[in-house]
């Protein structure tokens, strides 16, 4: 097979994310809860407010580590006002605590990373890692989760992930678009920018996704465009589809 150029986000792809959010948002509600529990606002309306602030700036200015827990502050703030309950600085604090909590968990890799990562290096296709985030943040979680050895100085992080920076990347790399992937688990920043740009597409749903990154595919493909379910299913994928265009 020929060598293939394949680009992978990380966050839900190759690592858990959002789950240690979800988790995070919990325990934000069970705060609410307590604190505001004599107005009888409904949890899912807060946690829907929380969501929506999130949302919100991320739309705005791409991923920055400040703005999941100022978003709790946010909303704290909002049903404040709406109720006339007196805010609180020790509570203000716990809230931003808790938010930036979510950045110092535990590295997860899904099944079968590192496997498939060693057989896409071993049959010489070159990877890459291209990822949202704040560097600093985005970064331990390489090192921790030993990425580095796969993806070397080929690793791409902005905290805005447009199909303008994939171009750029492809451009600034000299990537053949034939022969380039991208992988991930995001319709917004990953499929859709890959498609617009000419290159395969790998779409990995994760079991529990983000509003943000559900949009509509409205761009015709001019190479592969496959959904798969697990990392273990890549190599073989990659393959079939490298083999048929060759004959075909």
């Amino acid at each position: 097979m020929n060598k293939q150029t394949i680009l992978f986000d990380m966050d839900d792809t190759l690592l858990y994310c959002n789950k240690f959010f979800d988790l995070v948002v919990e325990q934000f509600a069970d705060l609410m809860e307590m604190w505001f529990h004599t107005y009888h606002i409904p949890m899912d309306e807060i946690k829907k407010k929380q969501a929506d602030i999130d949302l919100q700036r991320v739309e705005q200015s791409g991923f920055a580590p400040d703005h999941f827990p100022q978003s709790f502050i946010d909303t704290y703030e909002f049903y404040s006002d709406l109720t006339g309950r007196l805010k609180s600085e020790e509570e203000l604090l716990q809230l931003m605590e808790l938010g930036r909590s979510v950045y110092g968990h535990d590295i997860e890799p899904y099944p079968f990373m590192y496997e498939t990562l060693t057989k896409l290096t071993e049959e010489g296709h070159e990877l890459h890692l291209y990822t949202g985030g704040e560097p600093q943040v985005q970064m331990r979680k390489v090192t921790e989760a030993g990425l580095e050895r796969f993806f070397a100085d080929r690793i791409h992080i902005t905290r805005h992930k447009t199909a303008e920076y994939l171009e750029s990347i492809i451009l600034n790399n000299q990537l053949d678009r034939k022969v380039t992937w991208m992988i991930g688990n995001s319709l917004r920043t990953d499929i859709t920018p890959a498609l617009k740009n000419g290159i395969h597409a790998i779409f990995m749903p994760a079991l529990q996704e983000w509003a943000f990154n559900n949009v509509e595919i409205n761009t015709e493909p001019q190479g592969a465009f496959l959904t798969l379910s697990s990392l273990s299913e890549i190599p073989e994928a990659i393959r079939r589809y490298t083999e048929e265009a060759a004959t075909g």
